[in-house]
This record gives C-alpha cells, structure tokens and sequence, in this order.
C-alpha cells in the first residue's frame, strides 16, 4: 500500500527513533516511523521493559517500558505516524525522493534517518520441534506484561541477562519459576546470577543446570509439563509448566542497509559529525552508528537524533536554518519565535 509522502522516514522505534520522531515535529517537518517489530520501543520493549534506567538526563530512574511510553506520548503530540510490523527489504530512489520498500507498504520519503539499533532483531526460536505448535499458546519468547503471567507456573528456559531478569521479575508474582540451561555458566550480570541463585536456595525459583527441553506436556489444549533431559545423565525429569518463555537471545541483521551505499563496518553505520553516511539525504543515529568516540547510551542517542534530524531539515528545506535554536523560544510551543 502506498503512503503519502514524508519529509523524514525514521527508520527504528527505540528511543533515539522516537526522539528523533518528536524532533522532526518540532522542526515543521512531516515525519514517520518505520518498524519491524509489533510495538515501539525497540530494545527496552523487547528485552528488559521492567528494568530501571538510571542514566537518562532529569530522570533519577525510571523503568524502561515507562520511558518509551513518555518517548511516545512526546512524539505523539504532532500526529506523525509509527508504523510497526514493516521489515524495510528495498530503498528506491527517483524524482528526488526515494521510497522505503517494506513486504506490503511503500514509503516515499524525502529524506531518511536510520536509528534501527542493532538492526532488525528476532528472538531465537526453540531448537526442538516439540516446542513450535505452543508458540503463542503457552510459549512465549517476548514478555510485555508481566502481570499476564500471575499465578501461573512459568518455566523459563536460557542463561543469559533476559532469562535471569524474568526468573528474577517474576518471583513473588508466578505461581512458581524454574530456570533450565544447558550449562552451569551464565552469561547474566553476575549480581541478577547471585540473586536467582540465593532464591534457589531459599526454595523460591528453581534452577535445572545441565539440563535442556526434552518434550511439552500438554492436556486439554493446554501445557501442563515439561520433560526435561539432564545431558550428562542422559535421564529424563518432569516439571510442571503453565507457560514457557525460552529466553535465547536474539539474531540481529540490518538486512538490505548493507547495500545502500552507506559507509558500514562490522554490521555499523559510519557517520560523521553531521550524522551524514556518505548517501546525500539518508542520516543515521543511535546504536546503529559508529565513529571515533562513540558511547552506544540512550543519552547519546537523543543527541545523535536531533543532530540527524536537524540536517536532514537542512536537505530538504535548504532555507531553514540547521540549528532549531531553544524549544522554549519556538512559536510551535506557542513561545515567542526566535
């Protein structure tokens, strides 16, 4: 489906993308967001929206899922739209402007912002073939309210930061929470290991090292069980489950951006102080970016943003200044216009 033309494309929901959403408004430009997942927020929503952030400017602390709600009631304000659930696979580029291409839609644009993160990302799927018919009925690998799994009996498979974070967040709300992993080695923080390992102890989560998923149990349409396979004994063990979150990581590519004619290294966008990537009209921030010095942080991020954002205005309205000036002196706000 073709959509009207925009000033900016933001390709990327994360942080840097909705600020840089916001900024787009904030400067008189039409702007959109493009994204592959199935709600904004990039990485705080996919992978730790009950964690707290400690280091974004004026927030003593706030949790990662309330940031990008702020994020998004800020972009909101101009009625730009956000776009989910499109993977960009084609960039086209005639008459002067150049079109995102995703599997259903078409985006003309006449300028581009990349703030895609680490690129678009999937979780990883369970290996076993018993495991695929449960996804989305009693398999999960994204976990947005936690409140859904209150009272129920969750089995959460992984050893990494997102798998000890749930087993940690979940504690005290599921009815029960057991941590299955192959190995007796964490990839987790070591402080989030100590504290699921000190539950364990107290009897309050349970851990299966050296264990893996063996078969899903199920009555009624329902998952009831797990059979899991110790691998060094060879011996199998049944556990209850209502539910299963196999937190596995994530398989990251920036797909077609590759072949754009930009500057990229290593899977990284190489900008330069304007946030330029070597493509007369396409900018980038965020994650996503690299050059001498770069702090991948949010707080950066925002910078990168409204940096990118300013330049791409420059591009396509060549007679509006790059610097905005101070947000409490513009007229948009109904303040007196510098």
């Amino acid at each position: 489906m073709p959509h009207e033309i925009r000033d900016i494309t933001i390709i990327g929901g994360g942080p840097a993308g909705l600020f840089a959403l916001f900024y787009a408004g904030m400067r008189g430009a039409s702007a959109q967001i493009v994204d592959a997942l199935q709600e904004p927020g990039g990485q705080l929503t996919a992978l730790y929206p009950e964690k707290y952030i400690f280091d974004v400017g004026g927030l003593p602390k706030i949790l990662a899922k309330d940031l990008v709600r702020s994020l998004t009631e800020q972009a909101a304000q101009f009625g730009s739209p956000v776009h989910c659930n499109q993977r960009v696979v084609a960039l086209e580029e005639s008459g002067g402007h150049f079109t995102l291409v995703t599997a259903t839609d078409r985006f003309p644009t006449r300028s581009i912002v990349v703030a895609a993160g680490i690129g678009a990302f999937e979780p990883r799927r369970l290996p076993q073939s018993c495991a695929d018919q449960w996804y989305g009925r009693g398999i999960y690998d994204r976990v947005s309210d936690p409140s859904a799994f209150a009272g129920q009996r969750v089995v959460i498979i992984g050893g990494g930061d997102s798998a000890f974070d749930w087993a940690h967040q979940l504690r005290g709300r599921a009815a029960s929470v057991a941590l299955v992993h192959r190995s007796d080695r964490y990839r987790a923080h070591a402080s989030t290991v100590a504290d699921v390992q000190a539950a364990a102890a107290a009897g309050e989560t349970a851990l299966h090292p050296f264990h893996e998923l063996h078969d899903v149990i199920a009555e009624d349409g329902r998952i009831v069980a797990l059979d899991l396979k110790d691998i060094k004994a060879k011996s199998t063990r049944r556990i209850p489950a209502d539910v299963v979150l196999p937190m596995l990581g994530f398989v990251s590519d920036i797909g077609p951006l590759a072949a754009w004619g930009l500057r990229v290294e290593q899977d990284e966008i190489v900008v330069n102080s304007q946030m330029e990537t070597g493509r007369p009209g396409v900018y980038a921030a965020g994650d996503i970016t690299t050059y001498p010095g770069k702090l991948k942080l949010i707080a950066t991020g925002f910078g990168e943003a409204a940096t990118a954002v300013n330049q791409a205005v420059h591009h396509v309205y060549p007679d509006k200044k790059v610097n905005p000036g101070h947000s409490s002196n513009l007229a948009i706000f109904g303040q007196k216009d510098d």
